[in-house]
């Protein structure tokens, strides 16, 4: 191999551990390597810039915004309501959410449909008598399942086939190419689940972590006549305390949430901390904080307008992971004060100020009434209270139904291209006002965009210094270039590598080998390619596989061997159906 390879692969390595043992976001270690590449001149600017300009891409991004107008104007809302009724038993139940979740994952981005569906599912559970965590897991994998089924289901899907094109000038896929393979493969998933996972999954009901608020809140007063009367937060020396944080003030019956460390204390001041209850003892130390007169529930646990609970979960995104809560400046930054944290389905014990936070934790947050709404479309969030919906255009939804039906349609019967029948509908849900600009905006996932346009300069890099070709010489030997143990390999590689790094550029990173092998073994490339999609998208071992998996983690009370219990037997069933299904249906051999 030529140093230019050597180096691409030294890049591809550095990229997998760091991703693999650090918690550095894919998109910044994507466009590292980006970098590196168009600096040393193994790629010219335009090869390394491509990806920012494929079609595959724009098309992920105008379903993002089409799924945007599908959520805010209630569109999703309707179908939930009228299809789950009241079944009599769990897999009764699992069938009812599963199948419309499909159908809706097949056509949208599942970020979305999960997240609609999460509170309507929480609700229904409790009417129903149904642990919650019976059905999110369920929820999460039909979502997952479903977006195998079309070619728009999932960006990777787009993404693939558009890599495809570029590097073999062949255009080859339709928007139900891969439905042949997926549509099967969702019937198993979804009677795996049917049949199994309501004795797998464990029978919690919702929100045992922050059930009693007073086992971690507590409340004191500010003596009348006291040293502390007229001092700031932070004179008093209540800002930076170690085992607890100052949540709210109640005043002559009004309450202060969120409080300023400039705001100057009163006598009789109630004050309520939260973190170790233990600390109550170091507090009373404090000269002129005396015992609080209420002795029946704590203050958090009585409904008053000026304060929201909220329960969020944060997103692999979000801008506080690797960050003490102390660190983190949270109240500064959202107006929010951390109450809890819960993390694998238990609350997180010990000093509040010390956890570091990460993904996929979920926090009890006290805030104001108007929080949800706006940070609803924040991508440092995956909200999981049932949100405000006084900004939802319900009188949009049979609008917002009829572009989506064009928008797949137009692109089934080939009126269109998928690109332009993407871009026509997202326009058409801005102008026919289903949803916002600013929408819009938010529901761009940019980190995601990012990453899958610099993960393309890679996968040129991998294909243009000839190190896909050494890497499927190794292949083709570990496999004996047997067809059928090529598929298996391939399948296994690239789901590692979903698990890993990301779904997306799993798929693009192994693209250009596959088709290396492909050509070295005179094989049909088609049936690998769609062994590619479908292992990159077939992410259920774990909870940071997959945004949806990440999404139901906090609100089901999961822990992580929940998702290894039900998500590896379910990664092993659908990777088997999955290689004996094309390999049944496609020719291997070119």
């Amino acid at each position: 191999m030529t140093w230019e390879a050597w180096f691409t692969l030294g890049i591809l390595a550095a990229v997998l551990i760091t991703l693999i043992v650090t918690e550095i976001a894919p998109y910044l270690a994507m466009m590292a390597a980006l970098t590196l590449l168009s600096t040393s001149g193994i790629l010219t600017a335009q090869d390394a810039l491509s990806g920012f300009s494929n079609p595959g891409l724009m098309t992920v991004a105008a379903m993002f915004i089409i799924a945007s107008g599908m959520q805010a104007s209630g569109a999703l809302h309707g179908i939930v309501d009228k299809i789950l009724a009241r079944p009599k038993s769990i897999p009764a139940a699992m069938f009812r959410l599963c199948v419309p979740t499909i159908f809706l994952s097949a056509f949208l981005n599942n970020t979305p449909v999960v997240a609609t569906m999460i509170p309507a599912v929480k609700s229904w559970a409790d009417k129903i008598d149904i642990p919650i965590s019976k059905l999110l897991i369920p929820l999460s994998y039909a979502s997952i399942l479903g977006g195998t089924i079309t070619l728009i289901g999932t960006s990777t899907n787009l993404i693939v086939s558009s890599q495809f094109e570029q590097l073999t000038g062949e255009s080859t896929f339709s928007l139900f190419s891969i439905t042949i393979i997926g549509l099967p493969v969702a019937a198993i998933g979804l009677t795996v689940m049917m049949l199994f996972f309501s004795k797998w999954l464990p029978g919690r009901k919702s929100k045992p972590a922050f059930a009693k608020l007073r086992e971690f809140t507590l409340d004191v007063t500010v003596a009348a006549d006291g040293p502390l009367v007229g001092k700031t937060i932070t004179e008093a020396g209540l800002r930076n305390l170690k085992r607890v944080f100052l949540a709210e003030i109640e005043r002559g019956g009004s309450l202060l949430t969120a409080v300023s460390p400039l705001e100057r204390l009163k006598g009789g001041d109630r004050l309520t901390f939260a973190g170790d209850t233990d600390a109550l003892s170091d507090l009373l130390a404090i000269r002129g904080i005396v015992p609080s007169n209420h002795l029946g529930e704590t203050p958090l646990e009585e409904n008053r307008p000026e304060r929201c609970l909220v329960e969020v979960v944060l997103s692999p995104h979000s801008a506080v992971l690797g960050q003490t809560i102390k660190d983190s400046q949270f109240r500064d930054r959202y107006a929010s004060v951390i109450l809890a944290v819960a993390r694998n389905g238990e609350r997180v014990r010990g000093n509040l100020g010390s956890i570091t936070l990460r993904a996929g934790d979920t926090l009890l947050l006290e805030t104001r009434p108007n929080f949800a709404r706006q940070q609803r479309n924040n991508r440092d969030f995956l909200l999981v209270n049932d949100l405000e919906r006084e900004s939802i255009r319900h009188n949009k939804a049979w609008v917002a139904w009829i572009i989506l039906l064009s928008v797949v349609i137009s692109a089934a019967s080939g009126l269109t291209s998928i690109l332009n029948a993407a871009l026509i509908g997202a326009a058409a849900m801005l102008v026919l006002g289903c949803c916002s600009v600013s929408q819009a905006h938010r529901s761009l996932d940019i980190p995601v965009l990012v990453t899958i346009g610099a993960s393309f300069a890679l996968g040129t890099a991998l294909y243009k210094t000839g190190a896909a070709n050494a890497i499927a010489d190794l292949v083709i030997t570990v496999s004996g270039g047997h067809p059928w143990l090529l598929l298996v390999a391939i399948y296994v590689t690239v789901s590692l590598l979903t698990e890993s790094i990301t779904n997306n550029g799993a798929a693009i990173l192994m693209l250009p080998i596959v088709l290396h092998i492909t050509e070295q073994l005179s094989l049909n490339p088609l049936p690998y390619v769609f062994c590619i999609m479908m292992a990159a998208s077939a992410s259920f071992a774990t909870p940071l596989g997959y945004h949806t998996n990440l999404m139901v983690y906090g609100p089901g009370n999961y822990s992580f061997k929940d998702f290894l219990k039900v998500g590896i037997p379910m990664n092993i069933v659908v990777g088997l159906a999955t290689v004996i299904i094309i390999g049944l249906t496609f020719p291997l051999v070119g």
